[in-house]
């Protein structure tokens, strides 16, 4: 299996020797580094190469925003997950506007930082459910869709994403959903509130137009497991 390379950025060495022994226990993921300030996150950046670096963004030396963005011009293949103490969306958009692709805040399940990082590894955006409002979700839509060019539902969706939309367009409740695909209903509203997140599909009329327009009613595989699975 194919692991997921990770540099931790924090000014705490309890946090930083934390995050690597809960990340180094995933199956799918390897802490190659850590940091505890923007100079040195550079330089190790710049040496290790990482897949995805977990950075919070009030650290030494330098403006974490104005990190993220040295980053990621100088390593442009390492996508950036924000974890912090700042539950605001101004501290969001500045993050994600700098090059950040995942904003997720300290207080949050343990289970939300690996959706980010896998999230993030596969290419989509990931941000904390409490932070989502109709400001950042524009900007994560345009943010989306310049990443990905075409905005193929393929791309923009997860296999287990495609599969919630096709089932809410055709009219299932989360309920049945969830029967269907074998996960509680609070798993299909987080399913639910990414696909909002990332295609800005509010309401069921828009969704159901939707997978009409991108063929996903008429070309979905439906596949088992869910899109937090680790990277084969």
């Amino acid at each position: 299996m194919q692991k997921i390379r990770i540099l931790i950025v924090d000014n705490q060495t309890i946090v930083r020797v934390s995050l690597r022994m809960f990340l180094d226990a995933q199956p799918d993921m390897e802490v190659v580094g850590e940091a505890k300030d923007s100079r040195t996150a550079l330089a190790k950046a710049r040496e290790m190469q990482p897949d995805v670096t977990v950075m919070e963004i009030c650290i030494p030396r330098t403006n974490g925003v104005k990190a993220i963005e040295q980053l990621r011009k100088e390593c442009p293949q390492t996508r950036v997950v924000v974890l912090t103490l700042y539950e605001d969306q101004a501290h969001a958009r500045s993050a994600l506007a700098a090059g950040g692709s995942a904003y997720v805040v300290k207080r949050a399940a343990a289970s939300d930082l690996l959706s980010a990082i896998r999230a993030v590894y596969r290419g989509h955006f990931f941000v904390d459910r409490t932070l989502a409002g109709p400001v950042l979700e524009r900007f994560l839509e345009k943010a989306t869709r310049r990443s990905v060019g075409s905005g193929s539902p393929r791309n923009l969706l997860s296999p287990r994403e495609c599969e919630v939309i096709v089932l809410l367009a055709q009219g299932y409740t989360h309920r049945q959903v969830g029967e269907k695909i074998h996960v509680g209903v609070k798993t299909v509203e987080t399913y639910r509130w990414r696909i909002a997140q990332k295609l800005a599909l509010h309401s069921r009329a828009e969704l159901v137009r939707y997978a009409h327009e991108s063929g996903l009613l008429t070309s979905i595989r439906f596949l088992s497991g869910n899109d937090d699975r680790p990277v084969n």
